[in-house]
Order: C-alpha cells, then sequence, then structure tokens
C-alpha cells in the first residue's frame, strides 16, 4: 500500500492558499522576483512585508529553492 499524501513543505500549501488568499504559484513568484536571496532573509521579508507566520514562509522559501536548484 502506497501513502500518498503530500509530505515535506508542500503540505502547507492548502493552508497557505487558503489563510493568504493568493495561490502558491503567486507566492513563489514573489519569492522569485525578490532581490533577497538567502533563505532566512526571504522568510523575515515574507513575514514582515506579507504578514505571513513563519511556519508558511519557510515552506514557501524551501519549497522555491529546492525547485530552483534543481533547474
Amino acid at each position: 500500500m502506497t501513502d500518498n499524501a503530500v509530505k515535506g513543505p508542500a503540505s502547507y500549501f492548502p493552508s497557505i492558499e487558503k489563510k493568504y488568499g493568493r495561490p502558491v504559484a503567486e507566492w513563489k513568484g514573489l519569492i522569485r522576483t525578490s532581490p533577497l536571496t538567502k533563505h532566512m532573509e526571504l522568510v523575515g521579508w515574507l513575514k514582515s512585508e506579507h504578514g505571513l507566520g513563519h511556519g508558511h514562509a519557510n515552506a514557501l522559501v524551501a519549497h522555491t529553492l529546492a525547485e530552483d536548484s534543481a533547474r
């Protein structure tokens, strides 16, 4: 039996979209166009400028940076 449950940072995506009213793709676009490049700088920016909680900001940044490094 396989477990198809979403794990890791992506498991936060449904609650991020519901709570903040923007699709994950839009958040990823904001992260990618930010002049900031370091993980914790981006997390802090999402928290201070966009009002995200730490866990949600961290999940978005981690997932986005991992995608970009895999390209």
